[in-house]
């Protein structure tokens, strides 16, 4: 008998944050969330995505035992933006018993019903800056701070209960390139940068990027707004994102690149590897899980790589090849010797060829699923 029970008191938010740190903690490739974070992204006082959005959170009891979680998300800003009627689903796990799934993914579907939806697809987040995609190839990868990681036994329940493939994301492990190929893009970026008039902004300290920043973000909602499932970010949100992770950038990895008028043209930014921080850390910075990230932040032999923009007009003009050598430079002098590509749609060329002068391999897989809720028992076409 599986029982779900809605999340309505602090207690079972905590129950609900904490489920998968059970489920995992025999796994190694696992990197489990800052607790802290979960708390702030999935509390509707405090996340300001909850202005756009609306939520619902539900545990699943096995004979009395703690047997799996779910969210389900209303994004506003999607359905007005792209036009489509549909759900979310995320921050789901569970045990390996098909009935626990489905009465998980069924109180989704019917919440989705009753407010008139006409399809469930997920695992998404409130935006596309929170983590998503279900992990299908790569389980015996190390994953990163910033994705999810699942069993392999989840993508099994996903298409027993209905859902199908609406989006992939590939991921690509990176080896820092020798000495040839670094002088090949700095060349090319130097050619860009004289033509176009651009200048790389110098960073010394976190508080350097601040006044940049807000441009960061706009550029997000501009450069990836063709992206699968994107809704822009609000100006509260952007505030927020500013507040919680600008203060922790190591600005060895961050690279701004500004036209005549010091308007953004582009920016990367990159971080040292907080895997296996994370992992010594176990979900908490204090008392003492914040040694680990630091020195995770000073001293790390892999990078994994965060956002690039570059603007529209820009992308074609040689202005990526600016980044790769700035950021390239930095790491190879500072002894990284691989870089962890965050999730790239498969369909998105333009960014995998930002790659080609590295040697590189697709080490993860990651899929978005859908459920039409219109559809016959078992016509999922």
């Amino acid at each position: 008998m599986v029982q779900i029970v809605k999340v309505e008191t602090k207690k079972q938010l905590h129950d609900f944050i904490m489920f998968p740190f059970g489920l995992y903690k025999d796994n190694p490739y696992w990197v489990p969330p800052l607790i802290a974070d979960e708390k702030f992204t999935l509390s509707k006082d405090k996340n300001p995505a909850f202005e756009n959005s609306e939520a619902e959170y539900w545990l699943a009891y096995k004979d009395g035992k703690l047997a799996g979680r779910i969210a389900g998300i209303v994004s506003h800003s999607y359905i007005k933006k792209w036009g489509n009627p549909y759900a979310r689903f995320g921050w789901v796990d569970f045990i390996d018993d098909l009935e626990v799934s489905k009465a998980l993914l069924d109180t989704v579907e019917n919440w989705a019903r009753e407010k008139g939806l006409k399809a469930v697809h997920g695992p998404l987040g409130f935006t596309d800056l929170d983590k998503e995609g279900m992990l299908v190839e790569g389980f015996d990868e190390m994953g990163t701070f910033v994705t999810i990681y699942n069993y392999p036994y989840y993508v099994k329940h996903l298409e027993a209960h209905g859902y199908v493939k609406d989006a992939d994301w590939i991921e690509f492990d990176l080896k820092m390139p020798g000495p040839e190929v670094v002088k090949k893009v700095e060349e090319l970026a130097k050619r860009a940068m004289e033509k176009y008039r651009l200048r790389v902004v110098p960073l010394k300290k976190p508080k350097d990027v601040l006044p940049y920043a807000k441009s960061v973000f706009d550029m997000i909602n501009v450069a990836y707004e063709h992206l699968y499932g994107t809704v822009p970010l609000s100006e509260k949100q952007i505030e927020c994102y500013i507040k919680q992770y600008f203060s922790f950038l190591n600005t060895d990895y961050v690279c701004l690149i500004v036209d005549e008028q010091n308007q953004l043209a582009g920016f990367g930014i990159m971080f040292p590897s907080l895997t296996r921080a994370a992992q010594k850390a176990r979900g908490r910075l204090f008392p003492f899980g914040f040694i680990h990230f630091l020195q995770a932040i000073r001293k790390n032999d892999t990078l994994d790589l965060y956002l690039i923009a570059i603007r529209p007009e820009l992308r074609s003009k040689g202005v990526p090849y600016v980044l790769i050598s700035e950021l390239t430079k930095t790491a190879i002098k500072n002894g990284v010797v691989r870089g962890i590509a965050s999730p790239e749609l498969e369909t998105n060329h333009a960014v995998h060829s930002m790659w080609r002068n590295f040697e590189t391999r697709i080490h993860r897989r990651r899929r978005c699923f859908i459920k039409k809720l219109e559809d016959e028992p078992g016509n999922h076409s």
